[in-house]
């Protein structure tokens, strides 16, 4: 989900472990030029997880070992889904109860899905997803309450 600190936990878990970091939303905008932001409002969400596709396989694909931060919708398509499960990753799912993001979440004008009513929409994308979630994680860390260290300690686990 957006706001449980995939960036901030995979930019440290790949320091701790001497890999390159892949935060997909960062690869999108840098490829494209635009914000996630920009990208909705001109092109649309199915645009968006079009490159979120291309960006999560082709991570996938890496035969360099990476800390892979993939955009908390990426679970929405199957074949993203399939990928997760057919590769040799493992992946972390972090968890956070949906009321605990509201206030991560505040004033970050890059997440388009939030403009209208955060708390709500946070809730309806973890009751969406919750399954998808479980479908394709080998682990999961709750994240509420807990440092960014501690974090990445119980995802090294």
């Amino acid at each position: 989900m957006m706001g449980v600190g995939k960036s901030t936990a995979a930019r440290v878990l790949a320091d701790r472990l001497g890999r390159r970091v892949i935060d997909s939303d960062a690869v999108i905008e840098a490829r494209t030029g635009r914000t996630v932001r920009e990208i909705f409002a001109e092109d649309g969400e199915a645009a968006f997880r079009a490159l979120e596709t291309d960006v999560l396989l082709e991570a996938l694909a890496s035969e360099e070992p990476l800390v892979i931060a993939a955009a908390g919708g990426v679970v929405l398509s199957e074949a993203n889904r399939a990928a997760l499960r057919a590769s040799q990753a493992r992946v972390v799912w972090l968890c956070a109860d949906p009321a605990n993001l509201v206030e991560r979440v505040r004033g970050g004008g890059h997440r388009p899905l939030l403009d209208e009513d955060p708390a709500g929409t946070l809730q309806r994308m973890f009751d969406q997803r919750e399954a998808l979630y479980r479908e394709v994680a080998d682990a999961i860390v709750l994240v509420d309450h807990r440092s960014i260290s501690e974090v990445v300690e119980a995802v090294l686990r």
